[in-house]
């Protein structure tokens, strides 16, 4: 199969995970493409191929005779999507000898644009891949996956010499929990790269310190005939608790290292209201003033409307991987070699959000990430071009080479 095949048939296979799910995984349909992987793990030659309970399939491509000592490398990708635009079935679109202009997205209204995203002039010639517009079209990160898989292939059929290969694909990378049973006796590597990044010849390994924020609201509901000087709006203080921010670090005005505020929801009514953000930089003291400013806003409120009625909780998620890679610069180095080899420009490039490599880094598995190709992530404007997948697998075969060689 080829890359471009891999990934069309992956996607057909619809893995929303849900946030609101407190199983493992999150939702049961993510089985179903565990399940094929598995398969086609055992069908490529891989050894200790396991589908656990927990929806996580580990593989291992032993090492080629006399390449045992090399560093044990491994590769991951995430089999679950986002759970938004994922009503209705997925078809793909392939637009060959793409013109680099704006694409109107089948019937659905929705037009992928120069102005969005100005790296559309650069694909011109490519093959394009999009949904019609109705759904996401999965690319995050199933374009990982057919790469990883790509990658196995062409090991074996071209007989490339490589240390022990070890891959594995996960569930609820989206909702931030699957990094948290992942099994490193069944993974059994020494360190590993993500393959979930954006373009390709992307390098990451600078990712977001990251929180969430729940402010709860406890107003003072009366009639609003009577209301003079006793109501209090709960959803009033809510929307101040806005305006108490600063207005432009949000994620509209922000890009490379710059941190924001970005609210995800206000619903309540007058007697009680919930605000809910999540909070992001990659600086540690800007994340720690940034919480800072979230606790001052809490107690002036409370200072002005009266103890009790704002409550801030504050959940940490994920810390900035670069504390740990920095320990690790030789993976970021061979990365680079490997874009060169492969004649594919790098891209070293903060991650302005988290992966699952951020959270296997801190216990014990160093693990940068690098890009699948894709862009427009998280909505109906997903899209890839097939040569971008091709020099995604170009790069991580470069990649292999170099381990066996150092």
């Amino acid at each position: 199969m080829e890359v471009e095949e891999r990934l069309l048939k992956y996607i057909s296979i619809k893995t929303p995970c849900d946030e609101n799910s407190d199983k493992v995984p999150t939702t049961s349909c993510q089985f179903n493409l565990a399940k094929i992987l598995a398969d086609e793990l055992k069908d490529l030659g891989l050894t200790k191929v396991i589908l656990d309970d927990k929806c996580f399939v580990y593989g291992i491509l032993p090492a080629t005779p006399g390449y045992e000592t090399r560093k044990k490398l491994g590769f991951i990708a995430h089999m679950d999507t986002v759970q938004e635009f994922c009503e209705g079935e997925i078809h793909p679109v392939c637009t060959p000898d793409y013109n680099g202009e704006d694409l109107v997205l089948g019937d659905s209204g929705r037009i992928l644009t120069t102005k969005d995203f100005p790296h559309l002039k650069a694909l011109k010639g490519r093959t394009l891949i999009t949904s019609d517009g109705n759904t996401i079209l999965g690319v995050d990160d199933k374009a990982g996956i057919a790469e990883i898989m790509q990658l196995l292939e062409i090991l074996q059929t071209e007989q490339i010499p490589h240390g022990q290969i070890s891959v594995a694909f996960t569930p609820d990378e989206e909702c931030g929990s699957g990094a948290a049973h992942f099994d490193f006796e069944a993974f059994d590597a020494e360190v590993a790269y993500t393959m979930d990044g954006d373009g390709e010849g992307e390098i990451q390994y600078q990712n977001f310190n990251a929180c969430e924020a729940k402010f709860e609201i406890n107003g003072k509901n009366v009639h609003p005939g009577s209301a003079k000087n006793v109501m209090i709006n709960a959803v009033l203080i809510a929307a101040d608790i806005n305006n108490m921010l600063p207005r432009y670090e949000i994620p509209r005005y922000t890009e490379e290292y710059e941190g924001f505020y970005h609210l995800l929801s206000i619903h309540g009514n007058e007697g009680y209201a919930i605000a809910e953000y999540i909070i992001r930089d990659h600086d540690t003291d800007s994340f720690e003033a940034r919480k800072n400013t979230l606790r001052h806003i809490e107690k002036t409120l409370n200072e002005l409307w009266g103890a009790g009625t704002v409550a801030l909780t504050l959940t940490d998620e994920y810390k900035n991987m670069e504390c740990i890679i920095k320990e690790h610069m030789y993976l970021i180095d061979y990365a680079r070699q490997a874009c060169a080899n492969a004649n594919v420009p790098e891209d070293i490039s903060p991650i302005r959000g988290g992966t699952d490599g951020c959270k296997l880094s801190f216990k014990g598995l160093p693990c940068p990430n690098l890009g699948t190709g894709g862009h427009g992530y998280h909505g109906p404007l997903e899209h890839v071009t097939i040569e971008g997948m091709e020099a995604a697998v170009r790069v991580i075969v470069e990649l292999v080479k170099i381990f066996a060689n150092e």
